[in-house]
């Protein structure tokens, strides 16, 4: 018997009563979560609201990747973590907090960080990857990775009072489609321009969100989006873009079939 079908009985039909009543989720949804891996790179401002929701949504195995440890100044926004663990690494202190909010979920926690060499171990699995930290390089490098081996993939960022949102659903229009690889200069990071902790919050939530849908079923429009929020103004901007035909992470397209 799968986990799936186990963690259906009458304890997690209590659990997932009110996201089980929705069409786009019902049984079937509830048993795809249940069995699939959600990767979540990067255990800070965005990760936090992303692991934490996968796992209370019952996502049957998340891998959570981070190499840091928490610091004082992390604690006005990465609110899983507490005064008392400063020190402490974020992703096996993220996978504690999760296994208590779900015990059904299966966690696997590494603090190490995502490089060209160590990409494949640590995303192989992965059927959905949500893209959490605040290194631009990092974000083409998962995308890259993800696009050519038919990975959905949610990349998130915010800094200041600004966040976005990109979800890219296998073979839809990417991250390197939209943007064209990393800014020769890099912009300004949270620890230079400062952020608010409720706007990594609503900017992780919907990263979560995404990943939820893309599990359950895209919609045709899950792909070619990105999602700018303005928190000063408290206002969204849709922005759609197309699958650009040159975009190298798209060339020679073998989805599903790379190692």
């Amino acid at each position: 018997m799968t986990v799936a079908l186990r963690e259906l009985n009458g304890a997690a039909v209590e659990r997932y009563s009110r996201q089980l009543l929705l069409r786009e989720v019902g049984e079937a949804g509830q048993l795809r979560l249940a069995q699939a891996t959600a990767v979540v790179v990067g255990c800070g401002g965005l990760g936090v609201p992303v692991a934490l929701y996968l796992g209370a949504a019952g996502v049957g195995h998340l891998i959570l990747i981070d190499p840091d440890q928490v610091s004082l100044d992390n604690l006005n926004r990465q609110i899983a973590y507490r005064t008392a663990e400063v020190g402490q690494p974020k992703a096996a202190l993220l996978g504690a907090r999760i296994s208590e909010l779900n015990p059904n979920v299966s966690v696997e926690t590494h603090s190490t960080a995502v490089t060209p060499t160590s990409i494949g171990a640590l995303v192989a699995a992965a059927d959905v990857v949500l893209e959490c930290s605040d290194d631009p390089t990092t974000k083409f490098l998962v995308n890259d990775y993800c696009v050519p081996r038919g990975k959905g993939l949610v990349i998130g960022g915010a800094v200041g009072l600004a966040g976005q949102v990109v979800t890219v659903p296998a073979g839809g229009a990417c991250y390197r489609c939209l943007f064209g690889g990393p800014p020769a200069v890099p912009g300004l990071s949270c620890r230079d321009a400062g952020v608010l902790g409720p706007l990594v919050g609503i900017i992780g939530s919907l990263q979560a969100l995404e990943a939820i849908k893309l599990v359950c079923g895209p919609s045709p429009e899950a792909g070619g989006r990105l999602f700018d929020f303005d928190a000063a103004a408290v206002r969204w901007r849709e922005v759609r873009f197309p699958l650009d035909p040159s975009c190298p992470a798209h060339g020679e397209r073998t989805l599903g079939n790379r190692p």
